[in-house]
């Protein structure tokens, strides 16, 4: 996502990349100066030191989710506008901490869901938050798991010339270099991401939050169970089923099966999403030609996910995915990991964001860092 979300912001004509950063070489460099036919562009290894250039607006986060927070917030504190890959963060409390952080630097900060930007989601939601499907009362999640694999135990490789794998490594336990440990594979590890559920899990909750009007909370009661192997790298659950509870009595339900997407159930017809593209269905089939009517809620429409990002560094208005809205559906797939590693059914507090009946799955909101990257 970080070579594409690249190439989205070089190819707009009010918006220039001018540097990269990577710990794997800097390849990208030749890319982006060969789109703009010169060498401008500039290669970075640390993070740290890209952000403090006066000359540079925004940067956009594409790295594995362990290293979400502690750039977004560097880059916050030094007045830089964000652009951050889903899951917004790696855990419950890192995504606050960005919270806190872009509130107080007054930054903006787009989270990567994109699927919200899609015209026929926004337009789902408002047919559901108009009534149009009646009282919702069941949100059912299909997140079908097509990509894990379970492998054996890997060998200790020899570090690629160009890898600053410490560095990649970051803020988690240090682990000897095999390849399945990085590049794509990574988000199958709990150390650096959540499997399934926060990868397109983040997309599909995250539209399921916006149809049900609750971008500013989350449910109350996170109940789940999963199958994760058993050895080899792999840790994330890729077999699972769940339910969570909101206060306003909906029901939110999924297992790793069944047509991607999310269905919208109300007491007088229901909506299909489906992920990626947003195709729709809906029963009666006649909802999608409803009209939204001018004293009704309408939920804005935007060019794409990434102008509407450009857009709002220019006007400081708050963007389709704040960091808010990233934090609280990131929120629910953390949570309904922490469910399925102690087989507990959860009560969440959304106020407080605070686990209230279990003391030690409220211990895994946040993880031991490695120094010196313990920056909350």
């Amino acid at each position: 996502m970080g070579g594409l979300n690249m190439r989205k912001f070089y190819q707009r004509s009010n918006c220039r990349v001018v540097a990269v950063c990577d710990v794997d070489s800097d390849k990208k460099v030749g890319e982006v100066n060969k789109y703009y036919k010169n060498k401008d562009c500039k290669g970075y290894n640390d993070y740290r030191e890209l952000v403090t250039h006066k000359d540079i607006d925004a940067v956009m986060i594409g790295t594995p989710d362990h290293w979400h927070a502690a750039m977004a917030i560097t880059a916050a504190r030094n007045g830089k506008d964000i652009y951050c890959e889903k899951p917004l963060t790696n855990t419950i409390a890192e995504g606050r901490a960005v919270c806190d952080a872009v509130e107080k630097y007054q930054t903006v900060l787009q989270t990567g869901s994109h699927e919200r930007s899609n015209d026929s989601a926004r337009f789902a939601a408002e047919l559901v938050l108009n009534g149009r499907i009646g009282k919702l009362h069941t949100i059912t999640i299909n997140m079908p798991v097509d990509n894990q694999i379970e492998i054996s135990a890997q060998p200790v490789m020899k570090v690629p010339d160009g890898f600053d794998y410490d560095f990649w490594l970051g803020p988690t336990k240090y682990m000897p270099y095999t390849r399945r440990r990085c590049h794509f594979y990574w988000r199958y590890q709990l150390a650096y991401g959540g499997g399934e559920m926060t990868d397109r899990g983040a997309h599909i909750m995250d539209l399921a939050q916006m149809a049900n009007d609750t971008d500013d909370t989350g449910p109350v009661e996170i109940n789940a169970s999963g199958q994760a192997p058993t050895d080899g790298l792999f840790d994330t659950f890729d077999r699972f089923e769940f339910e969570c509870k909101y206060a306003n009595g909906v029901r939110m339900i999924g297992q790793s099966s069944g047509v991607r997407g999310l269905k919208l159930e109300g007491d007088k017809g229901w909506i299909f999403i489906h992920i990626h593209g947003g195709r729709l269905e809906a029963e009666p089939a006649s909802l999608l030609t409803e009209y939204i009517g001018p004293n009704e809620r309408h939920m804005g429409r935007s060019p794409g996910h990434h102008r509407n990002f450009l857009d709002c560094v220019k006007t400081r208005q708050t963007p389709l995915a704040s960091a808010e809205i990233g934090h609280r559906t990131g929120t629910i797939c953390h949570l309904l990991n922490i469910a399925m590693l102690t087989d507990r059914k959860l009560k969440w507090d959304p106020l407080a964001e605070q686990i209230t009946n279990d003391v030690a799955a409220n211990r895994m909101l946040r993880r031991t860092m490695r120094s010196p990257w313990n920056f909350i």
